[in-house]
């Protein structure tokens, strides 16, 4: 059995971040459940934690303000201890053509997306280091190694979670602390409802298994990288996309 610790995983209302919350759980880790605007659905993954038998805290941010990412780790430290486990899921989209974007939905998905992480792990850090123990994932996007039509912004930011992730698995690694990036492709979440029918069969057709991801899915190889047994993994960018951007 491995030790029970503090996990936090941002933008954990649902979707991936649900699944990587309860996921956590049924590892034996007592997890936080950050939450930006669904408060409700915050509360279902709180019961969701609890229902697999560790304790669950909702905790409200906004990941793009570091004021508000160091009070939501104080009051889980408060509640909790000290988080040794960040699941860096919070992220939204402002899709639009490049010609057409706004600077405001370009900085919007930059400072959520990719400062966001940035904030959260500069926070998590010397808890980490004092523990000499720590893991770090960050979720990122198949589309920030392919690029998407539409999506420079969201691409830009994934892209950068990359150079981001390397860079703290290197700083960190003599203190235990891993940090790895898990690039999904298509997932069934909320974030896809908004596409046609159509829309969906074409992007479940470019997938080479032939159908989109579950949040569950990436939730198993998030909680792998968060385990004891992943000490040996640091730095990787890790697919989770049904083959969609092999090669890349």
């Amino acid at each position: 059995m491995s030790e029970r610790r503090v996990a936090f995983v941002t933008g954990a209302s649902r979707g991936i971040g649900r699944a990587c919350a309860v996921a956590l759980a049924q590892a034996g880790h007592d997890v936080a459940v950050g939450w930006s605007n669904d408060e409700e659905g915050a509360a279902k993954t709180v019961a969701a934690v609890e229902e697999a038998g560790t304790r669950g805290l909702a905790v409200q941010l906004d990941v793009s303000r570091p004021g508000s990412v160091d009070a939501a780790f104080g009051a889980i430290e408060l509640s909790l201890g000290k988080a040794t486990i960040l699941v860096n899921n919070a992220g939204v989209t402002r899709d639009g053509l490049l010609l057409r974007m706004s600077d405001e939905q370009w900085s919007d998905v930059l400072r959520t997306n990719l400062d966001g992480a940035f904030y959260a792990v500069r926070r998590a850090t010397p808890g980490m280091m004092k523990a000499r123990y720590g893991r770090i994932v960050n979720v990122g996007s198949v589309v920030g190694s392919t690029g998407s039509a539409g999506q420079v912004n969201y691409a830009a930011a994934k892209a950068g979670l990359i150079g981001l992730t390397r860079s703290v698995a290197r700083e960190l690694a003599s203190r235990g602390v891993t940090c790895n990036l898990v690039a999904p492709g298509p997932i069934a979440t909320a974030m896809l409802d908004s596409l046609s029918p159509q829309r969906l069969e074409q992007l479940a057709g470019e997938v080479v298994l032939g159908r989109l991801g579950t949040p569950e899915e990436v939730a198993a190889v998030v909680a792998f990288l968060c385990s004891e047994a992943a000490g040996y993994v640091t730095g990787a960018v890790v697919p989770v996309d049904g083959g969609l951007g092999m090669g890349h």
